[in-house]
């Protein structure tokens, strides 16, 4: 698993459990929804902490807690 596919999957969960979609994620969080597509589709490898700190309050979360999952924790990511 690639730190890409990590932060896929954990958006995709995040949004599957507040039944929103990811158009509605960027009006929350602020984004673009290129930005966010661009993301979820895996074409912007290595988001900013900016966008993943916007997203988070998308979200009414914390960075830390955007990123605390196990996929993040448990996995040895090789570079990309």
């Amino acid at each position: 698993m690639t730190y890409s596919d990590a932060i896929i999957k954990r958006l995709t969960e995040l949004c599957n459990e507040r039944n929103i979609t990811i158009n509605k994620l960027a009006t929350l969080s602020g984004i673009t929804q290129s930005t966010v597509e661009n993301l979820i589709k895996g074409k912007t490898k290595n988001p900013k902490l900016k966008t993943l700190h916007k997203l988070a309050v998308g979200l009414n979360m914390t960075v830390s807690n955007l990123l605390d999952f196990p996929e993040m924790n448990e996995t040895a990511f090789d570079d990309e």
